[in-house]
């Protein structure tokens, strides 16, 4: 499907909710003067215990939404929507380039001394085949644990990143990583670096934790041709503009521009 693009061009962001802005704040870092649109599809986060089929349709509306809008790069900030739909956007879009949000499988084995790696990441993602082939392919010879963390994205969403529910789910998930001697462990979603402390207080000084926004960043700085427009941030969402709003500002101490309303399809 080739696509034509409008006049204006930017980079399109999305994510389940609001994680995906761990990887936008590196996005306005790396590329100040880029026009940046970022979609979070609060409506129907998380995306964790979605079916792939649901996930794969719901990454199809947003990719289509950000194209007409200008986007002539995609952004998938979104460990659960890369496992279950980039293959699909990529052959709906093949004139696109598509970033997508996977686990440093690669970087936490040639971290770990001991060859014992936890993964912390959603349902969706821990049962994905893309992601055990991706085990498969850079870890064989290592030992991986995959943790599913139900319940920690629905807290993050709501704006609870210390309470003491949040801490219990943190220390349940984090106890078959600490069991099995993990020395190394992957964020592997992009809303757990929002709680960054906790996980590290729940795994131990003693274990390495890897994030990968920051690589998902350089990754689509190294794509994008920077044209003469001014930056501009936009933001949408499938939910209520000012609860993310309000998000914005509480958590990532944002001064929150406009946030819109983009109508989400039935699902």
């Amino acid at each position: 499907m080739q696509t034509d693009f409008p006049t204006r061009r930017e980079i399109g962001v999305f994510d389940s909710g609001v994680g995906g802005f761990t990887v936008l704040r590196e996005l306005r870092a790396l590329i100040p003067g880029a026009r940046l649109r970022y979609l979070a599809d609060t409506a129907y986060a998380p995306y964790g215990p979605r079916t792939p089929d649901d996930i794969r349709a719901r990454s199809v509306a947003i990719t289509e939404h950000l194209i007409a809008q200008g986007a002539s790069l995609i952004v998938i900030a979104c460990n659960t929507a890369t496992a279950h739909a980039i293959e699909a956007l990529r052959a709906r879009w093949p004139a696109v380039p598509f970033v997508g949000t996977e686990p440093g499988i690669k970087p936490a084995v040639a971290a770990s001394r001991n060859g014992r790696i936890g993964l912390l990441a959603t349902d969706a993602t821990a049962a994905s085949a893309r992601l055990h082939a991706l085990i498969e392919r850079h870890a064989s010879d290592h030992q991986v644990v995959v943790q599913g963390c139900p319940g920690i994205v629905d807290h993050i969403e709501a704006g609870d990143l210390d309470s003491p529910a949040l801490r219990a789910l943190v220390q349940r998930y984090c106890a078959p990583l600490r069991a099995a001697g993990v020395d190394t462990a992957l964020l592997g979603c992009t809303h757990y670096p929002l709680i960054e402390p906790l996980w590290h207080e729940a795994l131990g000084a003693d274990v390495q934790l890897l994030r990968i926004e920051t690589a998902v960043a350089r990754r689509a700085a190294d794509l994008w041709q920077p044209d003469a427009g001014p930056p501009v941030l936009n933001i949408d969402t499938s939910g209520d503009p000012a609860a993310l709003r309000g998000w914005i500002e509480h958590v990532l101490d944002w001064r929150a521009p406009d946030v819109r309303r983009w109508p989400a399809a039935a699902g």
